[in-house]
Parts: structure tokens; C-alpha cells; sequence
């Protein structure tokens, strides 16, 4: 199998780099500096991708690796640190830079390098930079540079090594995506036969052999990451595979009724499913909590103590099925990389765990990769396409103390909210709200009607827009509550009540996205019900926040 490693050094878009190298078919995985030579050699990968990260490559302490690496024989993409660790293992100069770069820069670069065939002589990348390449190594040529940074690119082609000092991974640099499919493509030589077909096929042997004729229990929440494991697990082994769905009072409204109407005795799948509702149990361990990380923990070791109930009463059960993907692995930390936070099923497990193993089958896939498995199996769109809910459920979407007085007013709150964006899909393709049109599963935009000269009747609109949506519609939405209240006016009096946050946000891979421009009028309805039907709230803010320097989640 193709194969590109990403050796991390601490950056936080080092997931981000492996995704992009997915986008071209390859396989790709993210591994710790620590990694030796002897096993990137029994890999054989076709090229390997330094991720960038915060240090200073010249200082002693800093995250560094082998320059044995560079005579492997393997091509190698530094980027921004990596390029910078490139030039400084490999004998050129890296400083301080005289003038620091960040956020979205003019690059000059050289067409005739392979790394930017196709790319603009002049093209927009995002930097983030304080050190820089001050003389390149012996042997490359200067490929790339800005206005301040006179190495924004360097490339010894006959070794196959290049670098550049900004980020072609993440989306403000716009033709980021050309550049990492030179590198895949032109330099290293990939085809792209790395598909979502053969990962399903492939992972159901690779199960069936694992497991042989063991008992599974599966963490089945109803959100898209679990329903796909649980289904891949059931085609995999069949009835050896029990369900359990564990309801710990922190799911969206009535979700937990909708969950058993799918997976339950009278739903779609075959599925051996039992419904535990441990909301009380929930509600007592997290009284008096309010820090972030001891909730998720404390809703972490609940969730595997209630299996192991399960497991007892059902009989001995060998292993537990998780719908963990690779965000959730690098957010709760990789190697030397930060920990941004701890998931409830990965950095929130407590140390002993009473079963043989976890089987994570989707541990190494990206939310849109998920989707496109359950694709592949089956699984209907309506629930595929469903917005992803942490596991951790309204207890990371309540700041502070979770009660179940939060617990309701959140529940009310989303709900309302959930209610008027559907409403205003319906006005937009009636013709009622502006905004262009795409469609969703290929994001074309098939018509911008705020351009100049363009005009439609209300008949014309309705009619184009069948089976489309807004542009403005979020890839995930939801209403949280803050730990605040405020003075309020209600009904001529005086009151101290809540305040409830809404969000919205595009994003392709739920690693990076920005907020969400929604129509005003469809925030000035959600606002006055909530406000007017949801007792306990008398403000609603809206969360204008990008990711990063914020989460998508609240907590």
C-alpha cells in the first residue's frame, strides 16, 4: 500500500497534513519524532512530511531527528519548523527572523520548481513564523520568497528534499492543496489507489480475524462515528456483537428515544441492542465539577464502568468497540504534541479497564472518511450526514457545573435553534432569504444571486433550488450555555437569569473552520424564542469565533 508518514515536531496542524495527503488517495498516518530510522526503512513509505511546531530548531531542547533520515533515499517535505530543522541539520543557517510573518502572505515562486507546477508566480499562503531560514543548506536552490522572508522555499531536487516556510495544508493558502499533490504526485511518485472500498473490505477480514468467535459489546451513542462501527462490526461478526447505548442524560432533546427507534427491536439493523439511562448516576459524579478536563474524565470513566456492568450481567465479554477517529487521537495528544483535550474515549480512560482490548476500527480515519465508510456499508444518508455530538455530550457544551436545570435549558435552547435553521432552509428555496446555492455532497455553488445583474423570480428560485442548499447552511450548529447570567428586563421586572451561545461553523474536516455569516433574520427569531420560551434565559450571544484559536466545541 502507498504510504506517506507525517513526523510530527509539535505542530497542531500535523492531522490536518495527513488529511490532505488522504485528498490525493494516499494513505497517510502521523508518528512521533521519537520515530528511528530502522522502522520509517520497514514502512518503506513513498515520502515523508515534517509537520511544522513552535521551537526554535537551532536550540538544543528542541524536537529533532536523525539526519540519517535525509540519506534514505526518501523523498521529504519540511514544512515551516520541518523546513526550518531541513536547513539546520543539513548545515544551512536558521535565526531570528528581523521581521516576523503571520496570517496570509504574498509568495513569490518559481514555476520551474516541480513543488509548484501549476501554482501562481504569485500565490496567497498563511504564515505563521518567528525563526527563519536565513542561508540555505549546500545543494538547494531558493524556490519560494516574500517581501521579508527571502527562503520561503528551497529545494535540493536531485536529493528529492524540499521545504517551505509557510502552510500549504491548512486552507488560507490557496493553492496549498496543488502543492501537496506535487509533492505526492510529481515527486513521490503515488498513483492514488488508496479508497474507502478497500478500507471497508479490507477492515471487516481484519476484524473477523481479530475477534474469531469472542463476545463484543459496542459504545452505540446514535452519532455517525459509533453507528459506523457498530454496523462494520455486525457485518464483520454478526450476533456475537451486542449494542449498548448508554444514556447518560447529556443528549440533545429527545435523542435518546430516536437513537433506540433506529438501532432498537423495531429499527433497521439487526443489532443485539440494550438501552441503559444512567442520567441520575451521571448527574451525582459531575456535582460541584466545573474544570473541563475532570469532566470529560469523570464522563469517561462512567462510560466504561457502565459497560462493565453490562458485560457481567450479559456474560464474559471479550472486547469493547469504540467509534474513536483520528481527531480525537491527536487532540488528546501525540507524542510531543500539545493536548488540546482529553476525549472521553482516549485521553479520558481510566488506567484499568476490565476487558481484553478495545477495538477502534475508525481510529485512524478522518469525520469525513467515517462518512464515506458508511457509505460503503449502506447506512442511509440521513444518518451518515448527521452533525457530529462529542461523546461527552451537553457536559462539554455547558460551561461550569452540569445540573439537570442546565441540562433542560440547553436541550430547549438547541432545539429551538435546530428548528429555525430547518425553517430557514425552506424560506431560502422559497425564495424568502438570500444567498447562493451548492450542492452539498459535490459543495459546487450552482448560483450566486447577490451578483451583479442577477435576477430571478421567486418561481425561478424555488425551481433552481431543488436539492440545494445556502451556502450559509453550517457543517454543525448547536447552542450551548455560558456561566454567566445577567440583569434582564422581563415583563416590566427585574431578572438574573442565563446566557445561552450559539454556533455555527463551515469546516471540511472539523480540524480547522470558521464561523458561520447566518441571516439575521434566522438568529432574531432563534433569539426572541429562546429568550421568550426557554425559562431560565433572558440573553443570546452568538459565538463569532474561528478554529483555531478556538475549539468547535465550547469546552
Amino acid at each position: 500500500m502507498e504510504r506517506i508518514i507525517v513526523i510530527d515536531f509539535g505542530g497542531q496542524y500535523n492531522q490536518l497534513i495527513a488529511r490532505r495527503v488522504r485528498e490525493c488517495n494516499v494513505y497517510s498516518e502521523v508518528y512521533p519524532n521519537s520515530i528511528s530510522m530502522d522502522e520509517i526503512r520497514a514502512m518503506a513509505p513513498q515520502g515523508i512530511i515534517f509537520t511544522g511546531g513552535p521551537n526554535s530548531a537551532y536550540k538544543e531542547d528542541s524536537p529533532s531527528i536523525s539526519a540519517e533520515i535525509f540519506e534514505l533515499g526518501i523523498p521529504i517535505l519540511g514544512i515551516c519548523y520541518g523546513a526550518q530543522l531541513m536547513a539546520h541539520l543539513l548545515g544551512g543557517k536558521v535565526a531570528t527572523a528581523p521581521t516576523s510573518e503571520y496570517g496570509r502572505t504574498k509568495v513569490s515562486v518559481m514555476p520551474s520548481s516541480i513543488l509548484f507546477k501549476n501554482v501562481s508566480i504569485d500565490t496567497i499562503a498563511w504564515m505563521s513564523h518567528t525563526d527563519y531560514i536565513a542561508e540555505a543548506p549546500e545543494g538547494f536552490s531558493i524556490t519560494a520568497s516574500t517581501r521579508v522572508c527571502p527562503v520561503a522555499g528551497m529545494a535540493n531536487a536531485q536529493k528529492k528534499l524540499y521545504a517551505v516556510q509557510f502552510h500549504p495544508e491548512v486552507n488560507h493558502t490557496v493553492e496549498g492543496q496543488k502543492i501537496i499533490e506535487n509533492f505526492v504526485y510529481q515527486v513521490c511518485g503515488c498513483r492514488g489507489e488508496w479508497k474507502m472500498s478497500s478500507f471497508v473490505q479490507d477492515t471487516v477480514v481484519g476484524l473477523k480475524k481479530r475477534i474469531g468467535d469472542g463476545k463484543v459489546l459496542c459504545a452505540l451513542s446514535g452519532g455517525v462515528d459509533s453507528s459506523v462501527a457498530a454496523v462494520l462490526l455486525s457485518k464483520a461478526i454478526g450476533k456475537q456483537l451486542t449494542c449498548v447505548f448508554v444514556d447518560h442524560g447529556l443528549l440533545r432533546k429527545d435523542e435518546g428515544d430516536e437513537v433506540e427507534a433506529v438501532f432498537g427491536p423495531n429499527g433497521a439493523y439487526d443489532l443485539n441492542f440494550i438501552r441503559v439511562n444512567a442520567a441520575s448516576r451521571y448527574y451525582e459524579k459531575l456535582a460541584g465539577v466545573s474544570e473541563p478536563e475532570e469532566k470529560r474524565k469523570i464522563i469517561g470513566e462512567e462510560f466504561i464502568r457502565v459497560f462493565e456492568e453490562v458485560s457481567k450481567k450479559i456474560g464474559a465479554v471479550d472486547y469493547l468497540v469504540q467509534g474513536t477517529i483520528y481527531p480525537d487521537v491527536i487532540e488528546s495528544g501525540l507524542g510531543k504534541s500539545a493536548t488540546i483535550k482529553s476525549h472521553h474515549n482516549v485521553g479520558g480512560l481510566p488506567d484499568h479497564i476490565d476487558f481484553k482490548e478495545i477495538v477502534e476500527p475508525l481510529r485512524l480515519l478522518f469525520k469525513d472518511e467515517v462518512r464515506q465508510v458508511g457509505r460503503e456499508l449502506g447506512i442511509p444518508e440521513y444518518l451518515v450526514s448527521r452533525q457530529p455530538f462529542p461523546g461527552p455530550g451537553l457536559g462539554v457544551r455547558i460551561i461550569g457545573e452540569v445540573t439537570p436545570e442546565k441540562v433542560r435549558i440547553v436541550q430547549d435552547a438547541d432545539a429551538i435553534y435546530r428548528e429555525e435553521i430547518s425553517k430557514g432552509i425552506d424560506r431560502w428555496r422559497a425564495g424568502e432569504l438570500d444567498g447562493a446555492a451548492k450542492n452539498i455532497k459535490t459543495g459546487v455553488v450552482a448560483f450566486d444571486e447577490s451578483s451583479e445583474g442577477h435576477k430571478l423570480t421567486k418561481a425561478q428560485k424555488a425551481v433552481n433550488r431543488k436539492g440545494l442548499y445556502p451556502v450559509w447552511l453550517p457543517d454543525q450548529y448547536f447552542a450551548a450555555l455560558t456561566n454567566m447570567q445577567s440583569v434582564g428586563v422581563m415583563g416590566d421586572g427585574r431578572t438574573y437569569d442565563h446566557a445561552v451561545v450559539l454556533r455555527a461553523v463551515h469546516t471540511s474536516d472539523f480540524m480547522t473552520a470558521d464561523a458561520v455569516h447566518l441571516p439575521w433574520e434566522i438568529l432574531d427569531i432563534t433569539t426572541n424564542r429562546i429568550v421568550n420560551e426557554v425559562k431560565g434565559v433572558n440573553r443570546v450571544l452568538y459565538d463569532c469565533t474561528s478554529k483555531p484559536p478556538g475549539t468547535i466545541e465550547m469546552e
